[in-house]
């Protein structure tokens, strides 16, 4: 018998600084209010950087456009409940554009907060992933890398 195959959850993420701060999303979770950047899910049909763009405008209302790659991140979760998920996160910088008028956020985004650099590594306990902190530290050492890096084929926005 053949084991199941193993997948990685494919995440995208948007490290968005303004005047020193950065732009996070806090989250209702099962273990509580949590912090992240805006960050969630590749969709079928969808380009990472659509995909980041999209949850960023999910989760925080504001309109974003993907500059630069700040890096490709693994993490493994292991739940209380037996659970393990390992995701694969694209994080991107860019350019955040104005709020949405009437745009509510997305189901479990309590709200959006602009915290520093020192203020984001004392809350590491209320990191709901490991990968905010190395996010933010890599786009503080200057980490971008173009857009160009990510190839994506037709085919994957071929309608069905």
């Amino acid at each position: 018998m053949t084991a199941p195959r193993w997948k990685p959850n494919v995440t995208v993420a948007a490290v968005i600084e303004r005047d020193g701060r950065f732009l996070l999303v806090e989250e209702d979770t099962p273990a509580g209010r949590m912090l992240n950047n805006p960050a969630g899910h590749l969709e079928a049909g969808e380009t990472p950087v659509q995909a980041c763009a999209r949850e960023a405008l999910e989760e925080t209302a504001h309109l974003f456009r993907p500059t630069g790659l700040v890096g490709i991140y693994m993490a493994r979760a292991r739940q209380r409940d037996g659970h393990d998920t390992t995701y694969l996160r694209m994080a991107f910088c860019g350019e955040l554009g104005e709020r949405v008028p009437g745009r509510e956020l997305d189901t479990g985004i309590l709200g959006t907060l602009w915290l520093t650099p020192e203020e984001i590594r004392a809350s590491r306990a209320r990191h709901r992933s490991p990968l905010l902190l190395r996010c933010v530290e890599d786009h503080l050492a200057g980490a971008r890398h173009p857009l160009s890096l990510i190839h994506v084929d037709p085919s994957v926005l071929a309608a069905d």
